[in-house]
This record gives C-alpha cells, structure tokens and sequence, in this order.
C-alpha cells in the first residue's frame, strides 16, 4: 500500500482562526487561542496520522510588520512555513479587506504549492454577502480551492482533510506514527503561562513578557514545573505580581488547571517574576564556540572507549594524556586525589 505525507502549513493575519483551525483539525489544544493579536510567537507542528499517509500541520504567528527583534523571528517562521509547504491552506475571515492583503496575495498566486482558501467566522456572515466574498477571492486567487468554514464551531471542518489528501504527495512518513507534535512538555507548559498571561492582564503587558520553562520533573504522581516570567521593565513585573502576589497567585492557579488537563497529573507550579529589559530585541541566535568542545552529547568518549577497549571513559587516550600533563602540576597531597 503507497504511502502519503507532506506538510501541511497554515498562515494568515493574526486573529483570523489559525490556531483554532489547527486545534479543530488534531482534536487537541496545542496552540494557544485568545483574542488579542500576536497570541501565536512560534511555529508549532500538529501531526495527523493515519495507516496510509501523515499530515503534518504547521501552525505558524500572524503576518504582521515587525518592530522587534521577536517580530523578526516570528516572520522567519512565517516564510519558512511558506517555503517548505506542500499545501498550503491560507486562512482569512469574513471582515477582514481583500485590497489590504494585496503584497500576500501577489506572493501567494507566485507559489507552486496548491492552496487551500479558508474564509472563517462563516457563521458571522449571511448567505448573499459570503457568496460576494467567495466570488472576490476566485477573482485574486484563482487557483485557490476555496472553502467558507467556522473553525470555532466545526463548520466545514470535514471536508478540509479529504481535500488535503487528493493533493498530498507521495512520501514515507516524517515522524513516528504515534507523534502528535514536534514540541515537547516544557514548552506547552510554557505555553499555558502565556496564554493566561494574555487572559488576566491588560494594555502591553502580556506583549511584554516571556515564559521559560527551568524544570520540568515528572514524578509517578506529580510533575513539578518551575518557570521564569521575563518582564521588560521593573514596573511591568510589579503588575505582574499584583497587590500581596494575588495576580502571580491567580495566574498560577489558572495554569495549573490547564495543566492538569494536558498533561493528566496533578502538577505543582512555581512561578517566578524577572526582569530581562532587552529580551525582546534579542535575535536569539547561538553564537559558535571559538574552539570545539569535547564534550559533544553524542556519547563519543564511550564509543572511543569500547574502541580502545577500555573499561573507562578516563582510561582513553585522550584523558590519560591530559592527566600526564596536570598532574605534575598539582600539589603533592592532590596528587594522590582518585579525580582520574
């Protein structure tokens, strides 16, 4: 039996239904959903699997004109969405402008990867001004399949798959068949924090904030999470903490239940309020050592072990020729030290 797979990349203006979309295609919440703009920074990876072909969703930030550094970022998901894709469903909704979106469109009409049209919050509209819009869009987009859903409400939301599948390449699966998404754990924790953030605070203070995940720990019983909210500015962390730490407090058990949820544990959380004044305009890049390390992560002093048959990692050559030359440099009562 042949097998199909291919990416799968959704893109669109920010708040016109793309992590909802995502969400109602897997039947799990793993993107963030609120109302305010730029919910979604990263691009995040659903994957739907079944015997003879994987669909893999990307659900990537709302195009917008960048002003920072993580604006920059969250476009370069954007792009590399749009590059790697073999279909490509482009959605927007019933309000948004057509002549507002004219550099997308000209870009889009340029791709070779055949386009899914999504016209959202279909049941927002009336019939005679859905067909209006329908029309317009065959008019900018003429290769685009289009479809009028609610992604809110499941509207339509049967017929994208079949779709997807007729034009779906043929190619062995990307990931393990039992894979839901290309994320792990500390980053949907991370996630949640955020999406609260943006539910309990006001004006620019959830766009000024950061969550990192320091310690995931799962025990039998409990997973124990620790995370750092970064803040801009000192006075964006006192609101952060609120009057006696209830707004800290209040976000925390907010978190906490959603977490619960996920992940199907009881989960302890401890959250800590930091000030990074410049995180928003870090590229976040990793700058190169000046010279190799030894220690690579990939085991190469236990393979060079077994090579060399030895029975430990400090008997290899390397580390034998490094003790001949600390040793005579330590003093006489070290030397004596087992730190070989």
């Amino acid at each position: 039996m042949s097998h199909k797979a291919g990416f799968v990349n959704i893109i669109g203006s920010p708040n016109v239904g793309k992590s909802t979309l995502m969400n109602q295609i897997l039947g799990e919440k793993l993107s963030i959903i609120t109302s305010k703009k730029q919910t979604t920074r990263h691009r995040i990876m659903g994957i739907v699997n079944e015997e003879n072909y994987q669909m893999v969703f990307s659900d990537t930030p709302g195009i917008i004109d960048p002003a920072y550094k993580l604006h920059e970022s969250m476009m370069q998901y954007v792009d590399e969405a749009i590059k790697d894709a073999d279909i490509i469903l482009f959605v927007t909704d019933i309000y948004e402008k057509i002549e507002s979106l004219k550099d997308r469109i000209d870009r889009i009409n340029q791709l070779s990867a055949p386009v899914i049209l999504l016209i959202n919050k279909i049941d927002q509209s009336d019939q005679q001004a859905l067909e209006k819009l329908v029309d317009s869009w065959k008019d900018n987009i003429p290769k685009a399949q289009i479809l009028p859903i609610s992604a809110l409400h499941g509207l339509s939301i049967d017929f994208i798959l079949p779709k997807i599948l007729e034009w779906l390449p043929d190619h062995p699966p990307y990931f393990e068949k039992d894979q839901l998404t290309n994320r792990n754990m500390r980053f949907f924790m991370a996630e949640i924090i955020r999406e609260k953030i943006l539910l309990l605070y006001q004006k620019e203070v959830p766009y000024s904030c950061e969550v990192v995940v320091e310690e995931y720990k799962e025990d039998t019983d409990i997973i124990k999470i620790r995370a750092n909210i970064m803040a801009s500015r000192k006075s964006q962390k006192s609101i952060l903490i609120g009057h006696q730490g209830n707004k800290v407090k209040q976000l925390g058990i907010d978190s906490r239940k959603d977490m619960e949820e996920f992940v199907g544990k009881k989960v302890h959380l401890d959250l800590f309020v930091k000030v990074d004044e410049g995180w928003r305009d870090k590229s976040g890049k990793l700058t190169p050592l000046p010279k190799p390390c030894v220690d690579t992560g990939m085991g190469l002093e236990r393979i060079a072990a077994v090579l060399q048959k030895v029975h430990d990692n400090y008997d290899t050559d390397l580390f034998q020729t490094l003790k001949a030359h600390i040793m005579p440099h330590l003093p006489q009562s070290e030397q004596q030290l087992p730190i070989f």
